[in-house]
């Protein structure tokens, strides 16, 4: 056999492709050839960087003077800002000498002014800043306080003005947090919630809002057992990086022997009144009070009597607490007040009403509460008058209606009812809040554990 083969016609043929779409791909194989091979010969060679002329420059430069500098700071007055914390026994004195304070005038004006001499009642442990110039002198002075009325914090501030000094207060700007915390029951409630598992202790005001939010459901006295647990989410307030206050439980879980209990705050954006439901949605708080007085006992009940006045057998329409003149009176639920005013032998007298077609009504008031007035609107539990002996009466008493379409019922019968459930609108809007709540009880929970929840 002949070892050269010639290349004919008929085996060039041969070797293009037989199909359509094999031979659409070597054209692009070819192509795509030709343009790599044409890139190298019109690409430019770079210069090698040895071949590159080097320029060298030199400047003189002019150092500054330091006796100027020096000087210029000099001519300008120092500020120095001293921290201090309140030390048990700390004087006005002490305080001074430790914040490098020097200013006899500063602790006379501190001492005199109404505003100012708030700053000796500080706690032991709160902060206080100062500012002073070089040679000691005040320039102001500032400290937050949290024992205001609801417990707003306010900043007290001293400040030179000219040749004096002025102070004013004014509620604190602060930063508010969400907290998560979550314990295991060992011994008692009190030592979990003081434990420092998770880098800090609950504070005790979260503890009784938990209390009183899952009492409905557990006795604390005697339901609690070992290896209970329970999360909560709560409001901090932060000045400075310092808490200086705490606020609300947002959330809040309790497994109780197994059974879990929740409750998520909800407040209605356009009433602005709010209370703690169920993840479903239902209110943990009953709609009525038990009574509308603290403390007091049932002098006359809702049945037949005789009428201490009339001397005639009638029937006693309401429930009658003794107490003594000017006993606060709470209102039993949230409502508007319908009538405020004197009626006859009820005396100065308040009827409420409330949601669906619940009223109460408060009799022989001795006074209403300030700026109470028909239309106004009332939470559960606020005050809204004082007990008395006005109208019919032979001593000192609230008398208590429970109305139901207008017509006075056994306020006992309904002390079970439930608060007005909320509108579809509202559960809208609480199922969104409800369900970020709920993640957070799941970032909090143990793993593996599954509870049925209440």
């Amino acid at each position: 056999m002949n070892p050269i083969h010639k290349i004919t016609r008929q085996s060039l043929l041969q070797l293009v492709p037989r199909t359509r779409k094999a031979r659409i791909v070597s054209a692009g194989a070819v192509f795509l050839s030709m343009c790599a091979f044409g890139a190298i010969g019109v690409a430019p060679i770079a210069p090698d960087p040895a071949d590159m002329p080097v320029t060298s420059i030199e400047q003189s430069l002019e150092l500054p003077n330091l006796a100027d500098q020096i000087a210029a700071l000099q001519q300008n007055e120092q500020q120095f800002i001293h921290e201090e914390r309140i030390r048990p026994g700390d004087s006005l004195g002490s305080l001074f000498n430790r914040l490098g304070v020097d200013d006899a005038d500063a602790q006379k004006f501190v001492r005199a002014d109404k505003t100012a001499r708030r700053l000796l009642s500080l706690k032991t442990g709160k902060r206080v800043q100062a500012e002073t110039d070089e040679n000691g002198l005040l320039l102001s002075m500032r400290a937050t306080f949290t024992d205001g009325k609801g417990g707003d914090a306010r900043l007290v501030t001293v400040e030179r003005k000219g040749d004096g000094f002025v102070a004013t207060e004014a509620p604190a700007k602060l930063e508010r947090r969400v907290e998560m915390r979550s314990r295991e029951i060992q011994t008692s409630l009190y030592s979990a919630t003081d434990s420092n598992v998770d880098g800090g202790s609950m504070p005790d005001s979260v503890v009784g809002q938990l209390i009183e939010m899952f009492s409905t459901n557990i006795d604390f006295r005697s339901d609690l057992r070992r290896g209970d647990r329970f999360s909560v989410v709560y409001e901090t307030f932060w000045l400075d990086g310092e808490q200086v206050n705490t606020g609300r439980i947002l959330a809040g879980e309790f497994i109780n022997r197994g059974v879990s209990y929740q409750a998520v705050w909800y407040e209605d954006p356009l009433t602005k009144q709010g209370g703690y439901y169920s993840l479903d949605g239902k209110s943990l708080k009953k709609a009525f009070l038990k009574s509308p007085l603290e403390f007091s006992r049932i002098s006359s009940g809702f049945s037949m009597r005789v009428h201490p006045i009339s001397g005639k057998w009638k029937a006693h329409k309401g429930v009658d607490y003794a107490a003594t003149t000017g006993t606060p009176i709470r209102a039993a639920a949230d409502g508007v007040v319908d009538f405020a005013g004197n009626s006859g032998g009820y005396g100065n007298q308040v009827v409420l009403k409330h949601w669906s077609n619940y009223s109460t009504a408060y009799a022989h008031m001795s006074r209403f509460a300030p700026g109470l007035r028909k239309g106004s609107k009332v939470s559960q539990g606020q005050v809204i008058g004082y007990v008395g002996s006005t109208g019919w009466s032979t001593g000192p008493h609230l008398h208590y209606e429970f109305r139901v379409g207008g017509q006075a019922q056994d306020p006992n019968k309904f002390k079970s009812l439930a608060q007005q459930p909320l509108s579809q609108a509202e559960l809208a809007r609480f199922r969104m809040a409800a369900a970020e709540m709920n993640h957070r009880f799941s970032l909090m929970a143990p793993s593996g554990n599954a509870m049925a929840a209440r």
